[in-house]
């Protein structure tokens, strides 16, 4: 399988917590010759490429972008069938219009940027909207069609609640959608919240009552049919992300636009992060090759991140050696209670997805 990720870098404020490339317009005018340089890049790859399993337009906002803007975007990008061909939306940002025009084009599956349900939480984040529109935005998708919808849920809030997380829950689960991503709050550097913390003004919150809440979501969301794949990730049967799936088996996938990453099996590919340069169209990408080394170690990691773990068979064929022969230190973490055999694949234990980290460091 190969897919395509497009990179939209406007939102109309910056969350507290993203550390994406990314940027408020100063107006629409830049908008606009942004979308001409990734018309560009889309022409370009039109060229080399017929065919795409997966397209996935994030950002950044591609829902802020108008109906008019987008609609270019995805006019240029018809020529494509994905099986599965998913755009970010935000609440906020979000219109029957617009939901009209991803039908039209044929996108099938839709992200939703919520990251929780109350309201208090949601302005800390800085986010743009408010829990009414969650509701407003995903029962109109549906109305339209288009119900293969996944929804962002972040958990570990500063100063939340179990109360509070269960009570997302409960909200997510009665909005029946068929995914969820859902991953604690991390703190990354030269955010609003890092340089928060550093002066005291931010409380990371409590690692057991993190764990708690992780705890939690497994358990609710097992509880109603929902499928743990990968470490963060949570979906009702054949509703797995399959463009997410690319990155995580090390399958070859394009990315455009300002800052998107790419790999085609022997490079990583980053375009550059110079918005000036984009707009002239220097597009600047670099390729890092990766070695045999780094392709296993890669590879391996993220396998170790989905549910089935690694084949210890496939280890053999592949790599002509026993894991552990690669990798003594992960008789160790299986010691530790991190790591567990079963049927012949090694995976993680409950302990060992939440202290994954712990883990993958065996593979850097």
């Amino acid at each position: 399988m190969i897919g395509l990720y497009i990179h939209i870098p406007f939102c109309e404020k910056i969350c507290h917590y993203c550390d994406f490339v990314k940027g408020v317009p100063k107006n629409q005018t830049v908008v606009d010759n942004y979308i001409q340089a990734l018309i560009t890049q889309i022409e370009q790859t039109k060229k080399q490429y017929t065919y795409f399993d997966t397209i996935y337009i994030g950002g950044g906002t591609p829902s802020m972008l108008s109906r008019d803007q987008l609609e270019v975007i995805f006019r240029s990008l018809e020529t494509y069938s994905p099986i599965e061909y998913t755009v970010e939306v935000n609440p906020e940002s979000y219109t029957n219009e617009k939901g009209l025009l991803l039908k039209k084009y044929g996108i099938n599956r839709v992200s939703f940027g919520v990251q929780t349900f109350n309201d208090k939480h949601l302005k800390r984040l800085n986010r743009a909207h408010d829990s009414s529109m969650i509701e407003q935005g995903i029962k109109d998708l549906k109305k339209l069609g288009i119900n293969n919808i996944s929804v962002d849920l972040i958990f570990g809030l500063e100063h939340q609640s179990i109360e509070e997380l269960n009570d997302d829950l409960d909200k997510f689960l009665d909005l029946d959608v068929n995914h969820i991503s859902t991953y604690s709050l991390i703190i990354e550097e030269n955010t609003y919240f890092s340089h928060q913390m550093k002066r005291g003004k931010f409380k990371p919150t409590d690692q057991d009552v993190e764990s708690d809440m992780y705890d939690l979501v497994k358990k609710r969301l097992h509880d109603h049919g929902y499928e743990h794949y990968e470490i963060s990730n949570f979906a009702k049967r054949g509703f797995e992300s399959k463009h997410n799936q690319l990155y995580w088996t090390q399958q070859k996938y394009i990315g455009l636009g300002l800052g998107a990453h790419g790999f085609n099996g022997t490079h990583r590919i980053e375009q550059t992060k110079s918005m000036s340069k984009y707009l002239k169209q220097e597009f600047d990408v670099k390729k890092i090759f990766q070695d045999e080394t780094v392709l296993r170690n890669d590879h391996l990691l993220f396998l170790l991140r989905l549910s089935n773990g690694i084949s210890l068979e496939m280890v053999k064929k592949r790599y002509n050696k026993d894991i552990y022969e690669l990798y003594p230190s992960l008789l160790k973490k299986i010691d530790e209670g991190l790591l567990e055999e079963v049927n012949n694949h090694l995976r993680l234990t409950h302990k060992g997805q939440k202290l994954g980290n712990l883990v993958f460091m065996v593979f850097v």
